[in-house]
Formats: structure tokens, C-alpha cells, sequence
């Protein structure tokens, strides 16, 4: 089960609320809060892309530039050691640190099918 939903390069989380009987989410990766929901996956999906477009329209509307989730820069506190034997690894072939978790992160993401 996918428990996201992609629209126009944003991507949705999907969950569910037994207790309201509801579908409902948020847009990921942007500080602004864009939520939607819905009673079936159809509404969920439908009120996802107008909230989607709402938020286009309205930074439009006021002349700011919407927020692009995930572009690339993201900073990640590893113990000590593992900060300095990746920093050995990658010094000793040829790379920067960045290199060696781009490729760490690639690896892993290919290994478990994504």
C-alpha cells in the first residue's frame, strides 16, 4: 500500500481517521500547511489537487514563489564515528563526503526496489 499521493511535484501523505471515518493528509516537505481529505479515495484525491491548486493560485495571487519540497539539501546528524569513518571511506576513494551518501542513499533505495 502507497501511503502517498504525487500532484503537480508535490507529494501528499495519506491516512486515514476511523474515528471521523475520513481520509485526510497534508502536503510533505514545504512549511506551509496545505491539507485536505475526503470520505473515499476519489475525494481524497480530487481535494488533494484542488489544495494543491489553491496554493499555486494563491501564492500567485500575492506574488510569492511556492515553496518546491525537496530540493536536494538536507542535513543529517550521524554519530561521531560513523561521521568520521564516512569521511575516511570517501577521502580514501576519490569523493566528497556529499558523494559517498549520495551514493550510499541511492544504493540502499535501489536494494529495497525504490
Amino acid at each position: 500500500m502507497n501511503n502517498t499521493i504525487i500532484y503537480k511535484g508535490y507529494i501528499g501523505s495519506v491516512e486515514f481517521s476511523e474515528t471521523d471515518r475520513v481520509f485526510h493528509g497534508k502536503v510533505q516537505g514545504i512549511r506551509s500547511l496545505v491539507s485536505y481529505e475526503g470520505s473515499n479515495a476519489d475525494e481524497l484525491i480530487n481535494d488533494f489537487h484542488e489544495a494543491v491548486d489553491d496554493y499555486l493560485d494563491m501564492c500567485q495571487m500575492h506574488g510569492i514563489t511556492p515553496e518546491v519540497a525537496f530540493k536536494g539539501c538536507f542535513s543529517v546528524r550521524l554519530r561521531d564515528d560513523l561521521h568520521k569513518r564516512a569521511a575516511i571511506y570517501a577521502i580514501n576513494h576519490g569523493q566528497s563526503l556529499n558523494r559517498f551518501v549520495e551514493d550510499a542513499v541511492a544504493d540502499r533505495l535501489t536494494a529495497v526496489g525504490c
